[in-house]
């Protein structure tokens, strides 16, 4: 054998093993501390802890479903959410009002008539009526029912209090459940620390 010739697994070879072994306990120990991180927060706030802010503006039925549907769900997955009803979106939130929501004909480009035959007198009872036939036809739940399903899941349904006082609404005419006396500010700070924010 040579003078320049050495065996394999020579001290340089254990060498960088020993450096590469060294890298992956690292490594290893890196994703146990992640996943402990990961468990801790899964445990503490359902799916990471996410928030969800809704700004609820429109208070028609067709209006009504979709920040009660997004915020049920978002909700039944562990979600904080927050919906803040103002100006006609407290009408979603009026107990007497929220069961007998209406759905305008006019603008409305969905519905399988012209403008001019929707402005006819009666013709926003028609476009209601139609709504609801459907909505029970499908078994698909009622704006109360949301409701009711959105607070039994812990969604803030708060009430806009400059609203309320520029309508003069009480806190009695409101379902049981919705947080009264909030105003943009809190609204604000809530979404400010939310994963997801939607204007509806």
């Amino acid at each position: 054998m040579s003078a320049d010739a050495r065996p394999v697994g020579t001290d340089d070879e254990d060498a960088g093993d020993g450096v590469e072994s060294n890298d992956v306990a690292v490594l290893r120990e890196r994703v146990a501390d992640l996943e402990a991180r990961l468990a801790d927060a899964r445990a503490e706030g359902g799916d990471g802890g996410r928030k969800m802010t809704i700004v609820a503006t429109k208070g028609t039925l067709d209006m009504a479903y979709p920040p009660l549907i997004l915020a049920s769900t978002a909700a039944a997955f562990g979600w904080d959410v927050v919906v803040f009803h103002t100006f006609w979106g407290l009408d979603i939130l009026r107990e007497g009002k929220s069961t007998n929501l209406r759905l305008s004909a006019v603008g409305n480009p969905n519905l399988p008539m012209p403008n001019a035959l929707a402005a006819l007198p009666g013709m926003d009872g028609v476009a209601t009526r139609l709504m609801k036939r459907k909505i029970e036809e499908n078994g698909t739940a009622t704006v109360a029912e949301l409701i009711d399903v959105s607070l039994e899941s812990g969604v803030d349904l708060q009430a806009c209090q400059m609203t309320m006082d520029l309508m003069g609404y009480e806190a009695e005419d409101l379902h049981d459940g919705v947080t009264t006396g909030v105003g943009a500010a809190t609204a604000l700070e809530h979404m400010a620390d939310a994963d997801v924010q939607l204007l509806i």
